[in-house]
C-alpha cells in the first residue's frame, strides 16, 4: 500500500523541503510555500513503464515528413514556422485579457470550416460562454466540439472518444491529475499534467494548443520544466491602451525564433497586420525633433520602427528621470553615457524619455544607432532627415558595429520609400550589399553620424 507524505513546496521556484518555511532559500520569495500531499509508491517499480527500445545508428532512422496544419491566419502560422506541426505540444502565453483566447478560437474556428475535427477543452469559462464568444468572432461550426472538464483523466477519455485532429487545452493553470493531492494550479499540477498531456499527444500524433497563465515577473506561471516540456512557447503581449498585439515565439523546435507575428484588436476578433512597418509609421510627424527610424529583425521579419526622445531640462536637482518604453532602460543609460564621454554633450542635468512608437517592445542592439541620434535630435531641437534610416549598434568607445542581415533591413527600407540609409563602416566589406534605389553612407564612429545628419 502507498504511504503519504506531507511536502512544502514554493509556489515560485517548486523548491521543495520537509517543513514550512517563511522564505525560499532557492529562490528568496516570500509566503510561496504551499503544504501538498505526497504518495510514495509501495514497490521500486517506476509508475511511467519505460518503452522498450534499442540504439540504431542515425543513417537508420525512418524522415518523417514535416507535416503541417495551417490555422487560417497567416501571421499565427508565420510564428509557428508555417502552422501547427503533427504531434506537436504549443503553449501560449500572456497577461490577463491580452487575447490568448480569442486567438485560439478565432484559428481553431477557422480550422473547423476547414473540415477539422476540433476538441476546444476549458477550466475556466462555460460552454454558453464560450459560444458568445465564437459567435462575435465568426468561429460556429458543428466541427468545433466544446468540453468543460479539469482532470487530465476524464480529458483523455474525451479524446478517446472524440479522436480531434487538432486539441486545445485552456488552461494548464485550472487541470488537475488525480495522481496528486494538491490543488490545480501548484507547481507539481501544472507540472505533471503538462507531462500527462505530452505523452497522450505525441502517442496520438495530435497537435495541442496550450494555453498558460503568467506571473507578476511575465513568465509563465508554473515549473520552468513547463516550457522545456513543450515543442513551442509563444507570447502574446501588448500595451495597455494600444490596439497592436504581438505573438512572440520564444521557442520553436520547428520553426525560427524569435519569430513574430502582428495582430490589431478590433470588436470582431483579431486582425492580421500584414504590412507592420507601414502600421507603425502611419502617424509620424513631419519636421518634428526627436524621431528617427530604424529597421529592426524579428525572426525572419524586417520591421521599420520610429524611435521618439524628448529632452528637456530636469525640475528636480541632482536626479534627473530617465525612462524608456519598449527599449530597456539600461540599454538607454548606456547610449547616454557614451554620448556625454565620446562627444561631450551635456545630458547630466536633462530629463530624458525614449519610446518605440506604436506600444512595439525590441530588444535588439542594432536600435542604439537611432536612440541616440533621437536624443541627440530633441536635446538640439534640430529635426532628422524624414528618409533617412539608421542602423547600427553602438560600442563603448563610440565606434558604430555591424547588424546582421543588413540587406533584407535595406530592402524594407527601399520598399517604403526611403532615399538613405546610415549604416557601419565595416559593411564596406560585403559583397553585393543593396545600393539600387538607396544612397547608403557608411560611418565608423557617432561622430561621423552626428557630422551627417546635424
Amino acid at each position: 500500500m502507498a504511504k503519504t507524505r506531507t511536502i512544502f513546496i514554493c509556489q515560485e521556484c517548486g523548491h521543495q523541503v520537509s517543513k514550512w518555511l517563511g522564505k525560499c532559500p532557492e529562490c528568496s520569495s516570500w509566503n510561496s510555500f504551499s503544504e501538498e500531499r505526497q504518495l510514495q509508491p509501495s514497490s521500486s517499480k517506476s509508475r511511467h513503464k519505460p518503452v522498450s527500445s534499442s540504439p540504431v545508428t542515425i543513417d537508420q532512422v525512418q524522415t518523417v515528413q514535416d507535416n503541417r496544419i495551417t490555422t487560417g491566419i497567416g501571421e499565427f502560422d508565420r510564428v509557428l514556422g508555417g502552422g501547427m506541426v503533427e504531434g506537436s505540444l504549443i503553449l501560449i502565453g500572456g497577461e490577463p485579457g491580452i487575447g490568448k483566447s480569442t486567438l485560439t478560437l478565432q484559428s481553431m474556428g477557422h480550422l473547423a470550416k476547414a473540415g477539422k475535427n476540433v476538441l476546444y477543452v476549458s477550466g475556466e469559462e462555460s460552454g454558453s460562454q464560450i459560444k458568445l464568444r465564437a459567435e462575435r468572432l465568426d468561429a460556429i461550426s458543428e466541427n468545433l466540439l466544446i468540453c468543460s472538464e479539469i482532470c487530465v483523466e476524464g480529458i483523455i477519455q474525451w479524446i478517446d472518444k472524440v479522436r480531434p485532429d487538432v486539441l486545445v487545452l485552456d488552461s494548464v493553470q485550472t487541470f488537475y491529475t488525480e495522481d496528486l493531492q494538491s490543488a490545480p494550479g501548484s507547481i507539481g499540477q501544472v507540472r505533471e499534467v503538462a507531462f500527462k498531456i505530452f505523452q497522450e499527444i505525441k502517442n496520438r500524433n495530435l497537435p495541442t494548443l496550450l494555453i498558460g497563465h503568467i506571473n507578476k515577473d511575465g513568465a509563465i506561471a508554473g515549473p520552468k520544466s513547463l516550457e522545456h516540456i513543450v515543442d513551442t512557447v509563444v507570447y502574446f503581449e501588448g500595451e495597455q491602451g494600444h490596439a497592436y498585439r504581438a505573438l512572440r515565439a520564444i521557442k520553436n523546435r520547428f520553426g525560427p525564433t524569435p519569430e513574430i507575428g502582428v495582430f490589431q484588436m478590433a470588436p470582431t476578433g483579431l486582425i492580421p497586420v500584414e504590412n507592420p512597418s507601414e502600421w507603425f509609421l502611419a502617424e509620424r510627424p513631419e519636421d518634428s525633433s526627436g524621431s528617427a527610424i530604424v529597421a529592426t529583425l524579428e525572426g525572419s521579419r524586417t520591421l521599420l520602427v520610429e524611435v521618439q526622445a524628448l529632452v528637456s531640462t530636469s525640475s528636480s536637482i541632482g536626479m534627473p528621470r530617465r525612462m524608456a518604453t519598449g527599449f530597456d532602460h539600461n540599454r538607454m543609460s548606456l547610449l547616454i553615457a557614451i554620448m556625454e564621454k565620446r562627444l561631450g554633450m551635456n545630458l547630466q542635468g536633462e530629463d530624458i524619455f525614449v519610446n518605440l512608437a506604436g506600444g512595439i517592445k525590441i530588444t535588439e542592439p542594432a536600435l542604439d544607432l537611432g536612440v541616440a541620434v533621437a536624443i541627440a535630435s530633441s536635446f538640439q531641437n534640430r529635426p532628422v532627415d524624414a528618409e533617412l534610416v539608421l542602423l547600427g549598434e553602438i560600442g563603448l568607445t563610440g565606434e558604430i558595429r555591424t547588424v546582421m542581415q543588413l540587406d533584407a533591413r535595406l530592402i524594407e527600407a527601399r520598399r517604403l520609400g526611403f532615399k538613405r540609409c546610415i549604416v557601419p563602416h565595416s559593411a564596406k566589406k560585403t559583397k553585393k550589399l543593396l545600393t539600387d534605389g538607396i544612397e547608403i553612407i557608411f560611418a565608423k564612429n557617432l561622430s561621423e553620424v552626428f557630422e551627417r545628419i546635424f
